[in-house]
């Protein structure tokens, strides 16, 4: 039984994900903690110290390893924007207005300095100890965690990033070379060894990726604060380390997901941390581990020293799993004498209740686009997908269970017909929010209409990725205004063989000549028609860059193709980022210009005070009264004033993180490093205030 080796109370509030650890003097780790008085709390042994500083999510640290270096503090602050400190003189060396709603430490790629890497609206950035910014790229949707892992085992390290729109991407340096979706926003990332990385879920799932395959996860109605890394067994491999918000706190095997300790606070976890706290030098376990609770709760762990066969589990959970399965004993023991009764009750019960099929009774589905009725009403008009259900024999349907990351709320969905409808096929809708391939689950249970007891019948479908794409008359589908094109060296029928895997069709399709299919989008996105000419000429014409941009990545992928440039005409995109730059230059006159009445008001109320008290002074309260009332609205004014400063900032965030999008968008219609080169080109201008050459770069690819 593993118990901690040591307990502190802070006598702080903690604010949840805002705990790490710090060496401000290059020896001695500090406990640093967000607190909710809005101050940064360090803890250096029995020392406490405190800084006042307005925060909002995360602290992490860097330091260089020299003794007389002065560590650097990186805290996100109350109105999202960075701010890089020296820890003893507390002085700011940049910001980053971008928004901070995720850092991580650490050496990325081939850049030799360590780099504070940021993720705010779209975009991350990366910062060197002397605050410049040194690396910058941009995601599909706001940053929600980050890690650094050598995630292809090349010597170097990749950034993993977890985004708000439920997609997991690896870059290699500014190059995306992997993206796993899951089913919620990525809330952490930690890596544990080599390859291999953990996540947490918004909706409380907890899982293991090595590189891009998951190898377990598991969900609970709880949400996971934190996760961490650490050998907690001694066995040399890390557990992945969980902190709940109902309290607890798990290690679970980085291989199986089994649990091999548990242990419980009163309050939600606020992080877990590791350092060799106590400096022990006589330890030969090395760091601990540190569990921080919000109201302040610390408990240290050292890894267990008993051997391979010892238990870090309490007896008494140790009896609850024994109590646990003696029920599922008993339960199991009492369904084999069920079926043992009805084996041999048939003769009397007759095979129509006790549920008896045809021996050649097999479940068949097919997958279907459904357009809607035109002639019901608008309410009863949607497009979907069916899939159908059915047995080709004398059986019903009693009821459906289908099984789909992405897909269903809860990832499931149950269908059970009433008694009056039971027949032998069922229809389910379903609508993939996405264009990504999702594997149906299915489980169906059969029977009688009399019976009582139902088979089981399983089968495993695979939507491809451009399901909700219906297939039209090329002739009578206007052209959209937008189109992509590219020249690839590729006979014609090699693009027919992916239409064919990645769209539902009927049939496969063919073509003699020149290669030209249209689909139209169930989602509203309008047509998509694809053209390739036997001289490799290939155009996608849709109005939504998005969608081009999957076509473009998954069509890659299927030839193998490394690098590809393209040439993007979105005549409506291009209009929506020149407003928003307009917009931008709006918002940044507007809050020079509010900054500067600020300071004037400021200047202001420092003489308005000293006159008020000259008048209290000298007894003149006829002229006291008048100062402290305009000073009074004065102050409402400031108030007003920031409310203004506020709403001008959202707003000026709102549109800077619609420009990181567009710039995204246009990567994604290229692949390799012409994309990278579109980003980092957009970046370039967009920092020399360039905008003929922005439009310029995301038409042609190039400067």
């Amino acid at each position: 039984m593993l118990v901690p080796i040591f307990t502190l109370k802070l006598n702080h509030k903690v604010n949840p994900r805002t705990v790490a650890i710090g060496h401000y003097d290059g020896t001695h780790p500090a406990l640093t903690c967000g607190t909710a008085a809005g101050k940064v709390w360090f803890l250096i042994s029995l020392i406490c110290t405190t800084l006042n500083n307005y925060f909002s999510f995360c602290i992490f640290f860097i330091h260089e390893g020299k003794p007389h270096n002065i560590s650097l503090k990186f805290p996100s602050c109350k109105n999202n924007i960075l701010c890089l400190l020296f820890i003893f003189t507390n002085g700011c060396l940049c910001q980053c207005p971008d928004g901070a709603n995720a850092l991580t430490i650490g050496k990325l790629g081939s850049i030799e300095s360590p780099l504070a890497i940021v993720g705010g609206n779209c975009s991350i950035q990366g910062y060197n100890k002397d605050g410049e910014d040194s690396f910058w790229t941009v995601t599909g949707d706001t940053v929600q965690s980050l890690c650094l892992l050598d995630f292809n085992n090349n010597g170097q390290n990749e950034l993993i990033v977890g985004s708000e729109d439920f997609d997991i991407r690896v870059f290699q340096e500014d190059e995306i070379i992997a993206e796993m979706t899951e089913t919620e926003i990525i809330t952490c990332l930690c890596p544990i060894t080599n390859a291999r990385f953990g996540y947490a879920l918004a909706n409380g799932t907890v899982g293991v990726y090595d590189r891009s395959t998951r190898y377990w996860r598991i969900k609970s109605k709880n949400q996971a604060v934190s996760i961490h890394a650490y050998d907690l067994n001694g066995d040399g491999v890390p557990e992945l380390i969980t902190g709940w918000t109902n309290g607890k706190v798990d290690a679970r095997s980085d291989t199986t997901g089994e649990v091999i300790f548990k242990d419980n606070f009163n309050q939600a976890l606020a992080g877990i941390v590791q350092a060799d706290y106590r400096m022990d030098s006589s330890a030969k376990t090395g760091d601990q581990l540190l569990c921080v609770s919000v109201d302040g709760e610390v408990r240290g762990y050292a890894p267990a020293t008993g051997g391979p066969g010892s238990s870090l589990m309490d007896g008494n959970v140790e009896q609850d799993t024994i109590r646990e399965l003696s029920q599922r004993k008993q339960v199991g023991c009492s369904d084999v004498k069920s079926y043992s009764l009805s084996g041999s009750g048939i003769g009397e019960l007759g095979s129509g209740t006790m549920g008896m099929i045809p021996a050649n009774t097999q479940l068949q589905t097919t997958l279907s686009v459904n357009t809607g009725d035109q002639t019901k009403p608008v309410s009863h008009h949607y497009n979907h997908l069916l899939i159908f259900i059915f047995f080709i024999s004398d059986t019903i349907i009693r009821a459906v269970l289908i099984f789909a990351e992405g897909i269903f709320e809860g990832e499931s969905h149950v269908v059970h017909p009433n008694n009056q409808s039971l027949s032998s096929n069922l229809k389910v809708p379903i609508i993939p929010p996405k264009d990504i391939p999702v594997d149906l689950h299915i489980k169906a249970l059969i029977g009688q209409k009399n019976s009582t007891q139902y088979h089981v019948f399983e089968l495993t479908r695979q939507l491809p990725r451009f399901s909700m794409y219906n297939l039209v008359n090329s002739e009578t589908t206007p052209d959209p205004r937008s189109h992509v094109s590219f020249t690839l060296n590729e006979r014609p029928q090699r693009m027919l063989m992916w239409i064919n895997q990645n769209f539902l069709l009927h049939e496969d399709l063919s073509c003699e000549g020149d290669l030209y299919f249209t689909f139209v989008s169930l989602r509203g996105a309008g047509p998509l028609k694809l053209r390739m000419s036997h001289q490799g000429q290939v155009a996608i014409h849709t109005d939504d860059m998005d969608v081009a941009g999957d076509v473009i990545q998954s069509l890659a992928q299927f030839l193998n193709i490394d690098d590809l440039q393209t040439t993007a005409d979105f005549p409506v995109e291009t209009e929506t980022l020149r407003q928003i730059l307009i917009k931008v230059d709006e918002f940044h006159r507007v809050r020079s210009k509010l900054t500067a009445e600020m300071a004037d008001h400021s200047n202001l109320i420092r003489s308005m005070v000293v006159r008020a008290e000259d008048a209290r002074i000298m007894g003149d309260m006829r002229s006291m009264r008048k100062g402290y009332m305009e000073l009074y609205d004065l102050n409402r004014d400031l108030i007003s004033g920031y409310n203004i400063r506020c709403q001008n900032h959202n707003e000026l965030v709102a549109c800077l993180k619609q420009v990181n999008q567009i710039i995204q968008k246009a990567g994604r219609v290229r692949v390799g490093k012409f994309k990278s080169q579109v980003i980092s080109s957009c970046r370039s201008a967009i920092k020399n205030n360039n905008t003929a050459s922005l439009f310029k770069i995301i038409y042609t690819g190039m400067a």
